[in-house]
C-alpha cells in the first residue's frame, strides 16, 4: 500500500524520486488523520507555492484510485486515505507468504561475531555480568532472523595479573580442601582477602605479578593452579548458562591468544608504530585526542589491548566477519576506540568493521557493583529469586495452572531479561521488583500474558480454517492491530541496524496493547463463522508475531499463566 502510493506521487512530482518521496511519507499519529501523510513543505521552492496549494494541486490531479477511500488535504499536508479490506488483505497475505514472518536473506552468506558475557574466571558471575549477556544474546538472534551466521563468542577474562593475585592468595590464605568445597565462593573469599592485604602491603601486588610473569613463560605450577581455577569458574558459569537459555561457539578467552600476541607486537614494530616509554611498549595515539594504547608492561607482559588486537586478528582470519560487535560496559569506549585504532594504523580496512556496543551500569539500590570488595550481587541469586517471587504470584492468582515451576522460571527470567532490553542499552538499569514483575504494565509479564491470553482464545475455538473476510477487520481497532503485525520486519531490521533490542522490546509491548484493545472491543467466538474464524486468524497471527518477539529478547512465551 505505501509502494502504491509512492508510485501515485511520483507520477505527479518530477523533481523527487521514488526514494526520496518514501523518505518523507509519513504514519499520521492519529487513525483519523489518514493512514498515511505526505507533507509537501519540501516542494514549496521547487513550485513556489505554498504548502496546502500544493497538497490540493496534487490532490487534484491524482483523483482517489480504487485502492483509497478517500484523499485529504490537511495544511500542507496530503493525506491518504486507503481502503480498509484492501489494506487488511495486504498485510494477511504478506504474512500468510512469508517463509518464517520477519525474516530475510539480507545477512545470507555473511558471519557476524559478537563478543559477549566474557565474565572474569576465578569471580563469581554478578549482575553486571548479565547485561552484557542479555544484550549480545539478543543480537544473536536479531541478526540469524536476518539471515547472518553469528559467531558467539564468550571471551572469558581467563588471563592476566589478577590471577597471579589469586595464586598469591591461594598460597597465603587458602587451602586445596577448601577450594574443592567451595569452588568460586573460595576463590572469591582470598581474592578480596588479597586486595585488602595489599593496601598496606604493595610487596603482594610485585608478588602477584611475578606469578603472571611466570604464567605466560610457560610455568608448570603457575598454569596448574590456573587451569584448576579456571575449570572450577566455568561449572558455574554453565549452571547459569543453562537457566538463561544461552549458548556459545566459543570460549576462547583471554589465555587462548597466549601464543599469537608475539607476532602481532613483531608486526607493531615492524610498521614502526612501537615506542619504548619507561621500559613499557607502546602505540602513540596522541594526535587522535587519545592517550596511548600500551601493548607491553615494563616486565614484558601483555595487556588487555595486546590480547584484544590479537583476538580480532584471528578472528578475521577464522571467520571473515562482515562485522565483528564488542558488547561491553560504556566504562570502556576509550580502551575499544584505542585498539580499534592501533589496527587502523596497522593499515587493515576491516578496522571499521570492529564495534563497540556500550551499555549502563546496573544497580539494585546499591550503586556500582565491584568484585575487588566483595559487594557483590550475584546473578543467579537475582534469577532464582525472580522465579520464587514469581512462583508465590502464580500461587495467588492461579494455583491450578499445570507445569507450574516450568511457568515460574519462564515468567522470572523473562522478567528480568525484558527489564533489562526495556530501554536503550546505554540507560542504566535498575531492579525494582515491584515494576519488572508487574502484569498490567509494560513489562515481561505483561506481554507474555497477553500471549497466554491469545493461546486460551485458540484453545477454546478449536480448529481454525483459513477464513478471511476482510470486511471484518476494516475497523479501526482490528486495523491498528494488522498495522502493528505488518510494521514487525522493519522493526527487526532497525534494531539491527542500530544495534538496539529494545526496539523488538518496545514493539511487543505495542503489540500487546493493540491486541488487548482488539480482545476487548471485537468478540471473537461468536456465531457468525465468517466474523469468528477471520478474527480467529488474526488472533493467531498476533500470537506467532509475539512469541517471535520474545524469542529474539532470548524469552520464552509461556500456553498458560
Amino acid at each position: 500500500m505505501r509502494n502504491l502510493i509512492i508510485e501515485l506521487l511520483s507520477a505527479q512530482i518530477e523533481n523527487m524520486d521514488a526514494e526520496e518521496i518514501g523518505s518523507l511519507l509519513e504514519i499520521p499519529p492519529k487513525s483519523d488523520m489518514g493512514d498515511f501523510a505526505f507533507p509537501c513543505f519540501k516542494l514549496a521552492k521547487v513550485f513556489r507555492k505554498a504548502p496546502p496549494m500544493i497538497a490540493a494541486e496534487l490532490k487534484e490531479k491524482m483523483g482517489c484510485p480504487e485502492f483509497l477511500d478517500k484523499v485529504e488535504c490537511l495544511g500542507g499536508y496530503l493525506n491518504f486515505f486507503v481502503d480498509k479490506s484492501i489494506f487488511a488483505k495486504q498485510i494477511v497475505d504478506n504474512y500468510l507468504n512469508a517463509n518464517n514472518y520477519g525474516s530475510s536473506t539480507v545477512g545470507e552468506g555473511k558471519t557476524i561475531c559478537i563478543d559477549y558475557s566474557s565474565p572474569n574466571v576465578a569471580k563469581n558471575f554478578h549482575v553486571g555480568h548479565l547485561r552484557t549477556t542479555i544484550i549480545g544474546n539478543s543480537l544473536n538472534k536479531i541478526y540469524t532472523k536476518l539471515g547472518y551466521h553469528v559467531e558467539r563468542i564468550n571471551h572469558l577474562g581467563d588471563w592476566g595479573t589478577q590471577f597471579g593475585k589469586l595464586i598469591v592468595a591461594y598460597k597465603r590464605w587458602g587451602s586445596k580442601e577448601a577450594v574443592e568445597k567451595d569452588g568460586i565462593e573460595e576463590l572469591m573469599r582470598i581474592y578480596v582477602k588479597f586486595h585488602d592485604e595489599a593496601e598496606n602491603d604493595e610487596s603482594l601486588n610485585d608478588e602477584a605479578r611475578a606469578w603472571f610473569t611466570k604464567m605466560e613463560h610457560g610455568d608448570e605450577e603457575a598454569l596448574s593452579i590456573w587451569k584448576w581455577f579456571r575449570e572450577i569458574s566455568l561449572n558455574e558459569f554453565m549452571r547459569i548458562y543453562k537457566l538463561l537459555g544461552i549458548e556459545f561457539d566459543s570460549f576462547a578467552g583471554e589465555s587462548f591468544y597466549n601464543d599469537k600476541m608475539e607476532p602481532v607486537i613483531e608486526e607493531l614494530k615492524q610498521k614502526g608504530l612501537i615506542k619504548v616509554s619507561d621500559g613499557a611498549q607502546i602505540v602513540e595515539l596522541e594526535e587522535y585526542n587519545m592517550p596511548p594504547c600500551l601493548i607491553t608492561k615494563k616486565d614484558g607482559s601483555s595487556l588487555y589491548a595486546t590480547r584484544d588486537i590479537a583476538a580480532a586478528m584471528y578472528r578475521k582470519k577464522t571467520y571473515d566477519f562482515e562485522k565483528c560487535i564488542y558488547v561491553t560496559g560504556l566504562e570502556q569506549k576509550l580502551h575499544f576506540a584505542q585498539w580499534f585504532k592501533v589496527i587502523e594504523l596497522m593499515g587493515y580496512d576491516w578496522s571499521k568493521n570492529l564495534v563497540h556496543v556500550p551499555y549502563g551500569l546496573v544497580s539494585l539500590k546499591g550503586g556500582k557493583l565491584s568484585s575487588r570488595k566483595g559487594n557483590v550481587i550475584f546473578a543467579e541469586d537475582i534469577l532464582k529469586e525472580a522465579i520464587q517471587k514469581t512462583r508465590t504470584v502464580i500461587e495467588e492468582k492461579n494455583p491450578d495452572i499445570p507445569n507450574k515451576e516450568e511457568v515460574a522460571k519462564q515468567v522470572g527470567i523473562g522478567a528480568i531479561l525484558f527489564n533489562d532490553l526495556y530501554n536503550q542499552r546505554i540507560k542504566d538499569v535498575i531492579f525494582d521488583w515491584e515494576k519488572l514483575l508487574n502484569f498490567d504494565g509494560e513489562t515481561g509479564p505483561y506481554v507474555q500474558y497477553t500471549y497466554a491470553r491469545a493461546a486460551s482464545v485458540i484453545r477454546k475455538i478449536g480448529q481454525v480454517p483459513n477464513i478471511y473476510d476482510y470486511s471484518v477487520l476494516s475497523d479501526d481497532v482490528s486495523m491498528a492491530l494488522l498495522k502493528e503485525i505488518a510494521r514487525y520486519p522493519q522493526v527487526i531490521v532497525d534494531a539491527a541496524e542500530k544495534m538496539e533490542p529494545f526496539m523488538i522490546s518496545r514493539y511487543a509491548v505495542a503489540l500487546a496493547q493493540a491486541f488487548n484493545r482488539f480482545y476487548h472491543e471485537c468478540q471473537i467466538n461468536v456465531e457468525n463463522d465468517n466474523v469468528k474464524y477471520t478474527r480467529a486468524n488474526a488472533v493467531i497471527m498476533t500470537k506467532a508475531v509475539l512469541k517471535d518477539a520474545l524469542g529474539l529478547l532470548g524469552i520464552e512465551a509461556p500456553e498458560q499463566m
